[in-house]
Formats: structure tokens, C-alpha cells, sequence
């Protein structure tokens, strides 16, 4: 966007991108949903076969993969997954 858009028409594309955040927020939280109901029947069948809840090694990868695309930040962020996938350990 150059410096000689009107406040009108800065204002439109704002809105926009506003509504697709929120559309794109909103696959984001169903997608997590998911992804707890995913991770309960894997932990489900590890503690019936009589395994652990956690995997550590395998939470470790999913670190590392979230670092490497998204960086420092991604590290919190899959932390935060695993914890409401899995809860606290």
C-alpha cells in the first residue's frame, strides 16, 4: 500500500484483513480442538498397552519442528499445544 491511500480505502482493506483473521482464528481453534481429541486417544491407547501418557522423544520433535519453522516463538507455541493436548507434566 502506497502513502497516497485515503483513509477510506485503508480502512476497507483493514477490515478485510480483520475478518480473514478472524476466519483464519477460527480454523486455527478447531484445528486445535482436533488436536486434543487426536492426542487423548493416542495417550488412551499408550496408557492401555501400558505405556506412559508423555512420549518425551516424541514431544521433542514436535519442539523442534515447530522451532525450526517459526523460530524462538514457535518453541512457545508448541508448548502450549502439548500442554493443552496433554496437560501439564
Amino acid at each position: 500500500m502506497s502513502s497516497s491511500v485515503s483513509a477510506t480505502e485503508a480502512a476497507r482493506v483493514i477490515d478485510a484483513a480483520r475478518e480473514r483473521i478472524d476466519a483464519l482464528d477460527g480454523q486455527i481453534l478447531d484445528l486445535v480442538r482436533e488436536r486434543m481429541a487426536v492426542s487423548a486417544t493416542v495417550q488412551e491407547a499408550r496408557i492401555a498397552a501400558g505405556g506412559r501418557r508423555v512420549h518425551l522423544s516424541r514431544e521433542m520433535e514436535i519442539l523442534d519442528r515447530y522451532r525450526q519453522r517459526l523460530g524462538k516463538p514457535g518453541t512457545t507455541l508448541a508448548m502450549t499445544l502439548l500442554e493443552l493436548c496433554r496437560g501439564r507434566v
